[in-house]
């Protein structure tokens, strides 16, 4: 299960060293040289953020690693590191397939025609965008009324043709066993938390759109963190599809 976790985490070069890491209650930012990351801050027990000063001057790839970590608020500083890397225009762009877009929820609006799709998580409500899919389930951890528990994924996926999984499921451990779930699905993953790399295809992802975040001013900070700026003025949409 850790397969796609290593790989990427060794992907990321040695000879980087981290600059400055902001963890806001909304988004956790990584600086480290060039690279500038981000990651949703996932804080499920609404705990007081510690600070991550004892990372600063070390290596990008061992602060990458720690989005192995089953401390949620530790694994967005390391699912930030790892994004300041794999994230990075420079890598991203070079990417093929790589294009840059403006809203990728209109594209799966007309995707989704007639068809099963169902959400993991209310992502920017984009259940909201697929009006014309045969049917809309969204699968939420803390369940609004009409949706269903996290844990009908096992019972619910299965029967999908397409398949949205915010990036947040990478921090909490979730990818993996989700991706095996939609294997007879479509499966799109989303968001800036999503390391934008063509290795989730190996485990059964279809496409992914996140953002490729512009080198954040350290003024800028603050704000983003809290959520009182879009994160989306500083980065490019972009798509990656199998």
């Amino acid at each position: 299960m850790w397969q796609l976790y290593d790989r990427l985490i060794e992907a990321v070069p040695e000879n980087i060293h981290v600059d400055h890491i902001h963890a806001g209650p909304t988004w956790t930012i990584v600086h480290a040289g060039p690279y500038c990351g981000f990651a949703v801050t996932v804080n499920e027990q609404e705990a007081e953020i510690p600070c991550f000063s004892h990372l600063i001057g070390k290596d990008l790839r061992s602060a990458a690693a720690l989005c192995k970590s089953w401390d949620f608020l530790e694994a967005s500083v390391g699912t930030a590191a790892l994004n300041a890397y794999h994230n990075s225009p420079a890598v991203a762009l070079s990417v093929p397939g790589m294009t840059c877009t403006r809203n990728a929820f209109t594209d799966y609006a007309a995707a989704v025609k007639d068809k099963k799709a169902a959400v993991i998580g209310h992502f920017f409500h984009l259940e909201k965008f697929l009006t014309e899919a045969a049917c809309v389930s969204v699968l939420e951890r803390r369940p609004w009324p009409g949706d269903y528990p996290d844990s009908a994924c096992e019972y619910i996926l299965p029967g999908q043709d397409y398949v949205f999984i915010t990036g947040s499921a990478f921090i909490n451990k979730t990818l993996p066993r989700l991706l095996q779930l939609c294997q007879d699905a479509r499966a799109v993953v989303l968001g800036p938390s999503t390391p934008m790399s063509p290795l989730l295809f190996d485990y059964g992802a279809d496409e992914l759109s996140g953002l490729l975040p512009d080198y954040l001013p350290l003024d800028k900070v603050p704000g983003v963190g809290a959520g009182n700026v879009k994160i989306s003025q500083h980065g490019q949409r972009v798509r990656l599809c199998l």
